[in-house]
């Protein structure tokens, strides 16, 4: 169920990308995957925690919704075919700004989840907290 709901998420959002351009470079495999990065990382740790997210809800979001949802296969198909249209410096844009955006965004995946956890901690405990 999750990996059927994360393909059609991500279609439904590379399609709109897609839709709103004629573009060279591959934006809507991009977006999608610099998003499934930072989803994942903050799936990860919320779900390493398991003061959020159950093992249950993880596989479910982790395996199955962002598997499906990420397009790395894609990503690296589109960059082949824009290498073949003689494009090497959008292929290697692509490819380098994929890799530095996706790290980049799990970071901050990871970074938003550990606030989450400290503002429930401190909600567990009755205490006020402040970002």
């Amino acid at each position: 169920m999750g990996g059927a709901l994360g393909a059609i998420a991500r279609h439904v959002i590379s399609t709109w990308i897609y839709n709103t351009g004629d573009f060279v470079f591959a934006w809507g495999t991009f977006a999608v995957n610099v998003l499934g990065c930072f989803f994942l990382g903050l799936v990860y740790v919320l779900g390493t925690e398991k003061l959020v997210i159950s093992p249950n809800v993880r596989a479910f979001l982790a395996v199955g919704f962002m598997g499906a949802f990420t397009t790395f296969s894609t990503f690296s198909l589109e960059t082949l075919n824009i290498i073949k249209a003689g494009n090497i410096k959008i292929a290697l844009l692509n490819t380098v700004g994929s890799i530095v955006l996706g790290l980049f965004a799990v970071w901050i995946g990871t970074v938003c989840a550990e606030i989450l956890i400290n503002i429930r901690r401190k909600q567990k405990n009755g205490e006020n907290f402040r970002l």
